[in-house]
Formats: C-alpha cells, structure tokens, sequence
C-alpha cells in the first residue's frame, strides 16, 4: 500500500490562481517566454514553490550525470595513456628493429615491424581523436582566449558561430594535412 506522500494532494498541485498568473506571465513576456515550470510540476507537502531539491534533479536510476569536470579528467587520462602507447610503439620502431627494408622477418612479441608501424598509426589516429574531442569540449574557452586576449575583443560570438568557426578550422586543417598527403603521393620517388 502506498503511503500518503505517494499521492497528489491539495498541498502539492498548484492552485487556479497560480496557473493562471503563469499563463498571464506567459502571454505577457512574449520576448523571453518565461514560465514557471515548477508550478506546473508535482512537489511533495510543504514544498516551497520555485525551490528545488537536489535529489529531484537526478535521473531516477540514482545514478548521477558525470560532471564537465570528471569527463575533462577521464579525457586527458585516456589521452596520456594513449600518448604514452604511442611513444613506446614509435620507440620500439626507431630502437629496436633494424631500418625499414632490414627488418623484414623480424618479430617482436608476435608483431612484425609492419604491423608495429600499423600499431603506430593506429595510436595516433586515436590520439587525434581524443585531442579533437578535448578542443571541442573546450572550444568555448579557446574562443574566448582567442577573441579577448589575440583579438582584443570584448565580444564574444554566439554558440552557433563559434561552432562554424569550430567545423571551418577543422576542415581547413584536414585539406591541408590532406593536400601534403596529395603532395607526397605525386613528389615520391620510386626505385628504378
């Protein structure tokens, strides 16, 4: 049997005359549209209206969102964790194996040197993901550095255009990474 908190009470549903200055604050303030949506919503007995309780703003598994803060931290622990990967792949290429051609047949712990240098490349394509989403988490901060301190601004472009000016310098940067790429491809000289 449920007890009384469980079910909607005279004390906890908003009154004709709340709703109704909601719907005139409303119709009113068309320009922000503002609503007080927590008359709307069911609070237990004795509840202050426009107040809320921590416990009420999480989801209701118990469990709690990870905070900006915690996913920075889990980010730039991935990222050193695959950086260090990646320096130990490129050094056991450089030291250990003979050079290119030299090292065919050669094994280390089951990989040969091709497969080393395919582990190289595939810790740094996962290591330029993991920095592009870190620069994306923060790109708000670069776009506040770059337009108050290199810029001399005090305005600050909205979300929609920082995320323009965000999706533009990438593709810049892949086109120009692409085309020296191109540019080796076509310069590359070939045994005789």
């Amino acid at each position: 049997m449920k007890s009384g908190d469980d079910y909607i009470t005279t004390e906890n549903v908003p009154t004709t005359a709340e709703l109704q200055r909601v719907n005139a604050d409303s119709q009113s303030d068309a320009t922000t549209n503002a609503v007080d949506r927590s008359l709307l919503t069911r609070r237990p007995a004795g509840a202050v209206p426009g107040k809320t309780d921590a416990a009420a703003d999480r989801p209701s598994s118990g469990r709690r969102r990870p905070t900006r803060t915690i996913v920075n931290f889990w980010l730039d622990t991935a990222l050193l964790v695959v950086l260090l990967a990646h320096a130990t792949a490129v050094a056991i290429v450089y030291l250990v194996f003979p050079v290119g051609t030299a090292a065919e047949g050669w094994k280390l712990w089951s990989l040969t040197y091709d497969q080393w240098c395919g582990l190289q490349f595939a810790l740094l394509c996962v290591l330029g993901f993991g920095v592009l989403i870190h620069v994306m988490l923060h790109w708000t901060w670069v776009c506040s550095v770059l337009i108050r301190n290199v810029l001399q601004r005090q305005e600050l472009p909205d979300n929609g255009i920082r995320t323009l000016y965000g999706v533009g310098l990438l593709i810049v940067l892949l086109h120009i990474v692409g085309g020296i790429v191109l540019l080796a491809e076509f310069t590359i000289q070939r045994p005789l």
